[in-house]
Formats: structure tokens, sequence, C-alpha cells
């Protein structure tokens, strides 16, 4: 929501009016001077729609503003040229709305479309979340990053880099959409304030890492060839697409890193294929590098990658990981229920590769149990169990 500034006018002011936290305004704002704000500028007020009112006999601004529980100079701050004492019949007014539910649209087969979608509805509504692109997928979509808090702790959580995991998106971003819900609010998580962690950590999350798997899983083979012929092809002729994990040129995303690549490369299929081909070399493929550049550039003292399924941490690697790892995991199965593993026979994993080369925590988080894809009927259940895992990943207290 856009307002325009008074003279007077603060953004401490726009805080206290809105009831919204200073930093997120702030933040909102990015390049704007709190001390020497412009009559007639624009500042952002995140959290917040706008409605319209029209006038009716004998209203006032004051009994317009106590039936909304609103602060009065939100609403002069909304109409700037309305005159309290003229108030006429049938005038229309700007009214602030506070958004107090949540905006994704997760209640569908959560395609890249749809994450559009639901990225454009929350970095408008949330403007102090920033949103950036890290690169593209083989058909050319954009694979989006998005930046949430101010604090030196850095956070990074992502899904579905395997396709017919692609609940783990919508979970993630009820997730997110919880977080700044609550911020803007000054509500609660599981008990639990959310402003420290927007303040100490920042949170990286990429929400789908296999834009062109998961639109396959969902939405079928492409039109256009020879793509459409080669991942039929790849996919023994079948047109069902549900057991594929990999990108669209049969690429196994998470057989792409470079942590003992070669020992996984040896017992994994030799050809592309729906799922455990690990290319011809690592980083071949260019989902898989935008994630290990971002990951470069980033320095985050901890990583989670979101799966499907089995209700499992997966929490080391060649006994490389910090002694934090194993306090973390067993956190993580406290909040959730989920049973924490150390290791298994796998290699080439993304976190396996954050793990060998920061000597930090690393995770994989297996979120539910049944067969992949499963069923939007389990993302209720799915968001809920794993929200404590999201939270406890804030914390640096």
């Amino acid at each position: 929501m856009n307002i325009t500034v008074r003279q007077g006018d603060t953004l401490w002011g726009y805080s206290r009016w809105f009831r919204v936290p200073l930093e997120l305004i702030e933040d909102s704002n990015p390049g704007l001077a709190p001390s020497a704000l412009a009559v007639g500028g624009q500042v952002r007020i995140p959290g917040y729609q706008t409605v319209a009112y029209t006038i009716k006999a004998g209203d006032t601004l004051w009994d317009i503003a106590t039936a909304r529980q609103v602060e009065l100079e939100s609403i002069y701050a909304l109409n700037p040229e309305v005159q309290p004492s003229r108030l006429q019949a049938g005038q229309r007014i700007q009214l602030p709305l506070r958004v107090t539910w949540r905006i994704v649209d997760t209640d569908r087969p959560y395609s890249y479309t749809v994450l559009t979608e639901d990225l454009n509805r929350l970095t408008e509504l949330y403007p102090f979340i920033r949103r950036r692109y890290i690169g593209s997928s083989v058909q050319g979509r954009n694979i989006s990053a998005v930046d949430v808090g101010r604090g030196v702790n850095r956070v990074h959580i992502n899904a579905a880099i395997h396709a017919n995991e692609w609940i783990t998106s919508p979970v993630l971003m009820r997730q997110l959409n919880d977080y700044v819900l609550a911020l803007t609010n000054r509500g609660e998580l599981r008990g639990l304030k959310m402003e420290p962690r927007y303040v100490q950590t920042m949170l990286t999350v990429v929400p789908m890492v296999n834009p062109d798997g998961v639109e396959l899983v969902i939405n079928g083979p492409p039109a256009e060839e020879p793509l459409r012929s080669q991942v039929l092809e790849i996919n023994g002729g079948s047109d069902d697409f549900s057991g594929w994990k990999a990108n669209i040129r049969g690429v196994d995303l998470n057989d792409q890193f470079p942590a003992l690549w070669e020992r996984e490369a040896e017992r994994q299929l030799q050809q592309p294929s729906p799922r455990d081909y690990p290319g011809t070399a690592p980083l071949t493929e260019p989902e898989a590098i935008a994630l290990a550049e971002l990951t470069r550039q980033s320095d985050y003292a901890r990583v989670l990658a979101y799966h499907t399924q089995g209700r499992v941490i997966y929490w080391g690697f060649e006994g490389l990981q910090p002694p934090e790892s194993e306090t973390l995991a067993n956190e993580f199965a406290r909040v959730s229920g989920y049973t924490p593993v150390e290791t298994i026979d796998s290699y080439a994993g993304y976190k396996d590769w954050f793990i060998q080369d920061w000597r930090r925590p690393g995770f994989t988080i297996e979120l539910g149990e049944g067969v992949n894809p499963l069923p939007l009927s389990e993302l209720e259940a799915i968001t809920e169990e794993s929200l404590g895992i999201f939270l406890v990943s804030l914390d640096f207290t």
C-alpha cells in the first residue's frame, strides 16, 4: 500500500499509525532517507491493502476509524486532500485494510506459473521481501530467490530440486507467507516472536529449483520438438511422469554437486533417466549451477533442502559436519517428530557439498510420508509439522 508524504510525516509515525515494525517500513522503502521525507513522495506500507469507502450521512472519520479498528491518522495519511469537517454523503475515501490471512494459493497443483503468481503477490504486499533471479532452467524459466531479514546470520532453504517432490514448494511458500504475516502483524508462530529473527537473520529461499521438471510432472511433456520426443523417450514412451525426479534433460539435480560425485556416478545410471542420472560431470546443469553460485556468493551459516518423503532429517556427510549439526538436527526432530539420521550411502547432493566445502550445518529434510508425488491433501499436515524446523533454522540465540 502506498501513501503520500505530508508535511511532518516520519517513518516512525507510520510505524505507530499502521502498527507495523519500523524496520519493515524502512526495508520496504530502500534508498529512502528516513530523516528527510519529501512532501508528496510515496512511502510503501507493508501488509496492507486499501479499500474504498463511501461516506454516509452523519459519518465522521473518527467514527469510521473506530468501527474499522484503525488509527485515525492512518486514514488521514491515505486521504491527504480530505477535509474532515467537510465530509459529504457519497464522497469516496480510501481506508487501510490490514492483511491478516495467508495469500499464497497453494490448494492446486503447484506449477511454475502458480509459484510466479504467488511470488508476485507476496512481493507486492510485503515489499521488504527482495526478489531476484539467480539463473534460469534448461527451458529458460527464471529461478527465483527471495531474501527476508536484515541480520548477519545467513540461512538458505530450497525446495523442489526433485520434480515429483513439487509439494515442497507450496510447503515452503506457506511457511514464508506465515513468517511475513506474523512480522507485519507483530504476531507469533508457535508462541515465538518473529521480529528478533528478522533482525538477526537473513533468510534466502529458493522455492523451486527445478521448474522444468515440476512442469513436466504436473502438466505433461512440452509441446515443442524435439524436447517432447526426447522426454517421452527418456520416460520409456509413457506419458505418466509421476516418477520423474530429474530436470528436463533427465539429469538428477541432487546428484550434480562436487561432493564425491565420481563415487555416485560409478553406481548410478549412465544415461539420461527420470531419476538417478548424475550427468556427465558435476554442475553441468543450469539449475544446479545457479544454486551452487548462489551458495558460493552468500556465506550461509546453515542450509536446508526440502525433499519428500520419509519424515527424516539427514544431517551429516563423511564426518565433515561440525558438532552444531547434531544439536540442530535433534532440535529439528524435537519440534517436528521427524527422525534425525546422520548419514546414508549417498553422495553428490546439495547438502553434502555444502558440508564438505564449508564445514557448516547442512540438512536434507524429507517431508511427509508416502509415495511421491505426495497428494495435496497432505499439504496442511506437512506444513504444520515442519514449521518448527523452519523457525529453528532462523534462530541464532
